[in-house]
């Protein structure tokens, strides 16, 4: 056997996520608690006695929540959810986990085939019986909903799958089977990932009957190999496993449970005594053939989780096939341990193959070979004296050396056997330590799951806290659908992820987008400070290379570096610094330049405007954004302004809230208003003196009113003489015209896509006041825009939740400090990153992450909101009935029967005098609604596909009216209008009256 060297991988498959339910347990991992416990989970059923046999003990290995389904997570209706078997319901829910857990869970996954299969559970009869209260159940319809052929497609349909999806039926063998065959699909290269398994889910128990000396333990438990083994206890469960090449897995940081060497299926002909009689000679033949594929001696194999069911015909025959394949015990430096998983939840039929896959899977992760339960001493029937086997009746470690290598068998009635091959996995390069913040996404389809999801991932997290948070991070971020309700924190540890997630603020009521529309805005001088934006320059490579791009070029321009103001190394640096940047010359290319850089980051993320503003300074920046400059020029020419503004005589900026009319009936005669940043919010500018001795007037006065860090008097009278200087510098530009709708700073409106290119624009923009208060009016007329403060600092974040007309509903996101906030500025990035996915923005997470390899680890999964939908079981002589009109549907239960959740008769009329009073057409409408998606009070506005509704759900009602009113009606019609509302209309536009609808409506 070779080491999984690189040259080996290439017919190797890993085994990257598990899911399952099973007796006792909800999930993989309280199914491996209970077998290291030795729990037998089996359940004993007093009510289900023989009394022909007292001696015969009724147990099942039950399954809890068979009948419960999250229906409107995967888009079905309560009807339909009701009449699906709870197989495939399950099924379809563990394949959503077990991707999750595996971290392949997003829509990019890459292409993943299904192979599934299911057991017979009478679940198709039950419904058939119930036929005659379901007016919009047909045949057809209970076949789409119930048959084994739909197990795979369903899957692949609901979570968009688009490699192979087939259903396999090989009785007891079946999930291993699927294994192979997934297995083999890898290989071929039909399909990247695959999702392999089984279930067999009776919802509602059969009378048991006992035969003494057949197959049903008399005792209620199932003794595999041991001398008192009479048979097999039935059980329920599903189970599942995501499978991929090995070389894949590896390279793309999948965890790796385990590594499937080989595998082998065959059917055992006629060599043996009858049809359903198993075959030393097939079961030792795949055994041999899955060992000679794998490229292993039989000695290596440490443990074989055996079929072991416990029959006195299984169990030898089974032992001394296994013997023939691995011949006898010598030269082993120890036995080979042999167990069944049936000993502790009973027989899974279809489901047996993987459940015990999962179990081998993880003992040979562990290295740990959990109990065969009720092993006292050995079946005399078997020979083990011969065999190289021990059946392992503690839970003990692996008993060999070197790589652990195990078996997994399973045989179904019919002859079809199944072996697979288990090693343990290489070791995998872990991921280096995440030393800064990370941003954690979690979501949900409601409000509610999202919120369940962050208390899971808080729980898991404290619960594991070596947990690393960078593959925490990459798992949630692209092993995850991103729903529409989204929450998410920003930590640089567990701990702080933990206290995060349980103090999160409570989200707004709306969620994400499909496609959310970033504005970006732009502020002015003002908010400049030595040192900002430091933490981004060191760390993110691509705001480094767009600082240094801008820097260089306007160097000879400025007669200095920007990095040595932005970023001095000593204190005598920082002074000097300090003092250079409050100048307006280099004030305003330092803001331009980390406003560039912060474009260029988001956009290496991904994260690109829909539109763009600016304030002031802010509208350079913008414009650049917009295309209208390059980024060379733009710096130039802002250093020019720059230049140009500081030979203005010395002026100044205060802020003053009141509203513009009341400001202007105050103002002394050389000072003027700068700004209007919304209907309280104004900028006075001037010389200096006057905004000073202004500014402490009103302050006087008990008038809020600030003098600003800009030392000159913009957007006034100050700044005629320089403007045709500044006019020559425009025109000896290019300028394209703009990529981006830009929202002038001048006027609140959106800029022409020619003015903006000429010099008179800008003149304008120089010399009149800003009224950005008119352009957050006009973004606040789209509300589901995201307005992002490009910063530095918040001042226009701070402005845009301040302006009377915003109320709450759009987004405002921040990006950057403010300069006297101690808080880490990749930190606050990420917060903003964070906020602008949660409205409906698409980052690129691996350009977030630099592309740096990070490890896909198990994390909780999506908080199903599950409720229950479970057909009664049919009477035992269910009453005869002729077809039924409309008129005469009832409810699916009767008698003393306790209805269930979903059930047709959900739809129900309320208590009398709480029904709103309804037309009579629309009431029939609504009722027929009701049945046919199985929801109570449906609202007349309701629309039928966001009830689960579907085409077919379309023609059955378009049937009903057309019977029911006399009207042609076809299913594009309720298509077309599908609220009952609108329909409704329709009907009655049609002709249908009041009478119709009386005598024809669905009785509930």
């Amino acid at each position: 056997m070779t080491d999984n060297g690189q040259e080996d991988q290439e017919h190797l498959v890993a085994v990257v996520g598990m899911a399952g339910r099973f007796p006792g347990a909800a999930d993989v991992e309280r199914f491996w608690e209970n077998l290291l416990a030795e729990r037998e989970t089996i359940t004993v059923l007093p009510d289900r006695a023989d009394p022909a046999h007292p001696e015969f003990v009724p147990a099942y290995g039950v399954l809890d929540g068979a009948g419960d389904f999250d229906a409107a997570y995967f888009g079905l209706s309560a009807h339909d959810a009701l009449i699906t078997d709870p197989q495939q319901r399950l099924l379809l829910e563990c394949a959503h986990e077990a991707l999750e857990r595996a971290g392949h869970g997003g829509t990019d996954r890459p292409v993943t085939g299904v192979y599934v299969g299911t057991g017979g559970n009478g679940y198709a009869e039950a419904v058939r019986a119930r036929l005659h209260e379901m007016p919009f159940v047909d045949e057809w319809r209970v076949r789409q909903a119930t048959a084994p052929d739909s197990a795979a497609t369903r899957i692949a349909y609901h979570l968009d799958l688009t490699g192979p999806a087939m259903t396999v039926q090989t009785a007891c063998s079946t999930s291993l089977v699927t294994v192979h065959l997934a297995v083999q699909a890898l290989l071929n290269g039909e399909c990247d990932l695959a999702v392999a398994g089984g279930a067999t889910v009776v919802p509602h128990l059969p009378v048991m009957r006992y035969t003494p000396g057949g197959i049903v333990a008399a005792d209620g438990h199932c003794r595999a190999f041991d001398a008192d083994s009479d048979g097999t206890v039935s059980a329920s469960a599903v189970g599942l496993v995501v499978l991929r090449p090995l070389a894949d897995a590896l390279a793309d940081g999948d965890h790796v449970h385990a590594v499937i060497r080989g595998s082998a299926v065959n059917n055992d002909g006629r060599h043996k005594a009858g049809f359903t009689a198993p075959s030393v000679v097939g079961q030792a033949e795949v055994v041999r053939t899955a060992h000679e594929v794998a490229g292993i001696d039989p000695h290596e194999v440490g443990y074989v989780e055996a079929h072991g069911t416990g029959t006195a015909l299984g169990d030898p025959i089974e032992v001394a096939a296994l013997t023939q394949a691995f011949g006898s015990g010598e030269g082993r430096g120890a036995p080979c341990l042999i167990g069944s998983v049936k000993t502790n939840i009973g027989h899974t039929d279809a489901a047996a193959g993987v459940t015990g896959l999962i179990k081998a899977v993880l003992s040979v992760e562990h290295g740990v070979v959990p109990a065969t339960l009720h092993y006292r001493s050995p079946n005399p029937a078997v020979d083990f004296a011969t065999s190289s086997f021990e059946v392992n009746a503690t839970t003990r470690p692996w008993p060999t050396d070197g790589p652990r290598v195990a078996g997994v068998n399973a045989l179904g009635v019919g002859g079809t056997n199944a072996h697979v091959v288990l090693e343990q996995a290489p070791p995998q390069e872990q991921s280096a330590p995440s030393t800064g913040h990370e941003l954690l996404l979690v979501s949900g389809k409601t409000p509610a799951a999202a919120e369940a999801a962050a208390d899971r991932l808080a729980e898991h997290l404290a619960a594991h806290p070596g947990t690393h948070l960078g593959d925490a991070a990459r798992t949630l971020q692209a092993g995850r659908t991103h729903h529409t309700h989204r929450r998410f924190v920003v930590a640089s540890g567990t701990r702080d992820a933990v206290t995060a997630l349980r103090g999160r603020a409570a989200a707004p009521g709306t969620g994400a987008l499909s496609d959310a529309e970033l504005v970006f805005m732009y502020p002015g001088q003002g908010g400049q400070h030595v040192g900002m934006t430091a933490e981004l320059y060191d760390g993110e490579p691509a705001f480094r290379r767009a600082l240094d791009e801008v820097a260089d070029a306007a160097a000879g321009s400025l007669r200095f570096d920007l990095r040595d103001v932005l970023y001095p190394r000593t204190d005598a640096e920082r002074a000097v610094a300090a003092g250079r940047l409050a100048t307006i010359e280099a004030g305003q290319p330092a803001v331009f330049a980390v406003q560039y850089a912060t474009t260029r980051l988001l956009d290496s993320w991904g994260l690109r405007p829909s539109a763009v503003t600016g304030h002031s300074l802010g509208a350079y920046a913008a414009a650049c954004a917009a295309g209208v400059f390059a980024p060379a020029d733009a710096i130039r020419l802002v250093a020019r302004r720059g230049q140009l503004l500081g030979t203005v005589p010395a002026g100044a900026m205060a802020a003053v809230r009141l509203p513009e009319r009341e400001v202007r009936g105050l103002l002394p005669a050389d000072i003027t208003v700068g700004a209007v940043n919304g209907p309280g919010q104004c900028t006075v500018t001037g010389p200096a003196a006057s905004v000073a001795r202004f500014a402490r007037e009103l302050t006087d006065r008990g008038i809020e009113a600030r003098v600003l860090r800009i030392a000159t008097a913009g957007h006034s009278p100050l700044v005629d003489p320089i403007t045709r200087s500044f006019a020559e510098a425009i025109e000896a530009l290019p300028r394209e015209r703009p990529v981006l709708p830009l929202l002038s700073d001048t006027t609140g409106a959106w800029a022409d896509e020619d003015a903006v290119r000429g010099s008179r624009y800008w003149i304008r923009h120089m010399r009149e006041s800003v009224r950005f208060g008119e352009a957050l009016d006009t973004l606040f007329g789209a509300p589901d825009r995201v307005l992002v403060d490009m910063g530095p600092g918040r001042t226009l974040a701070t402005l845009t939740r301040q302006h009377a007309a915003y109320d709450g509903k759009q987004a405002v996101v921040r990006l950057a400090p403010h300069p006297a906030e101690e808080a880490s500025e990749k930190a606050v990035l990420l917060a903003g990153v964070g906020e602008m996915w949660a409205r409906g923005a698409h980052p690129d997470f691996a350009g977030l992450r630099h592309h740096e390899p990070r490890r896909r680890i198990a994390l909780p999964t999506y908080p199903f909101e599950r409720g229950h939908h479970l057909v009664p079981p049919p009477a035992p002589h269910p009453p005869t009935a002729t077809a039924p009109t409309p008129t005469e549907a009832a409810s699916p239960v009767s008698g003393t029967e306790a209805p269930a959740t979903g059930a047709p008769e959900a739809a129900a009329v309320a208590p009398a005098g709480t029904e709103p009073e309804y037309p009579p057409v629309l009431r029939a409408v609504l009722t027929a609604f009701g049945q046919a998606l199985g929801y109570p009070d449906i609202d007349p506005r309701d629309g039928l596909f966001d009830l689960g509704g579907d085409s077919l759900t379309a023609t059955k009602l378009a049937a009903w009216a057309a019977a029911a009113f006399h009207v042609t009606v076809r299913a594009s019609d309720v298509l077309r209008f599908q609220s009952p509302a609108s329909f409704a209309a329709l009907l009655e536009e049609r002709g249908a009256d009041a009478f119709a609808a009386e005598k024809e409506t669905p009785a509930s």
